[in-house]
């Protein structure tokens, strides 16, 4: 019976020990968790705007280039050549998908797209994360919404290429983007002509 109890409390011991480290450990690595996510989506801004940076220095360039701002609860952020970012998601073949979104000021074509985040097949579908297949939707026009279409089809200005092997995921991401740029649009258009 001794020996039930001196386990029990052993247990009991070693798990309040351990609880409080992992307490520990969430509150002291939290605000760095925080800091990082904030950089790589400052990062993402940037390379979707198109502005020059370095790891070391994307918060000073972030200031100074790029301005945040609300509209009808839709945060967007207005570099200094009025070209425009703003977060999509969605949920993409696998799991969701992340990233940023830069219009042209004209409101007509896109500047830039990168993907934070992203759970689609290694090799195949996480291909659209890759800078080839992003660097495709620079001008396209997305007014009419963009178009997927086989990969090497790509004739119309609004029309962007597959990826073989990962159509579906490629669908999905088009339909992510389109979905985005619908409901994001008249909110950022409304902000911009006060």
């Amino acid at each position: 019976m001794k020996d039930k109890i001196l386990m029990i409390v052993f247990v009991l011991v070693l798990g309040s020990i351990l609880t409080t480290a992992l307490v520990a450990v969430d509150f002291y690595t939290i605000p760095i968790i925080e800091k990082n996510e904030g950089i790589a989506t400052k990062s993402s801004i940037l390379k979707a705007l198109n502005i020059s940076f370095n790891q070391d220095n994307v918060e000073e360039i972030f200031a100074e280039n790029v301005e945040e701002k609300q509209q009808d609860g839709t945060t967007y952020y207005v570099g200094k050549d009025s070209n425009i970012a703003f977060p999509y998601s969605g949920s993409g073949l696998w799991g969701p998908i992340e990233g940023i979104i830069a219009v042209q000021p004209d409101f007509e074509r896109l500047r830039g797209i990168t993907i934070i985040r992203q759970e689609e097949t290694p090799g195949l579908g996480s291909r659209i994360g890759e800078a080839p297949y992003l660097a495709q939707f620079e001008g396209k026009r997305f007014s009419d919404g963009l178009e997927l279409v086989k990969p090497g089809r790509s004739s119309q200005d609004n029309q962007i290429d597959s990826i073989t092997g990962a159509t579906m995921t490629s669908d999905a991401f088009i339909a992510i983007l389109n979905e985005n740029l619908r409901e994001v649009m008249p909110a950022i258009k409304q902000g911009e002509s006060q």
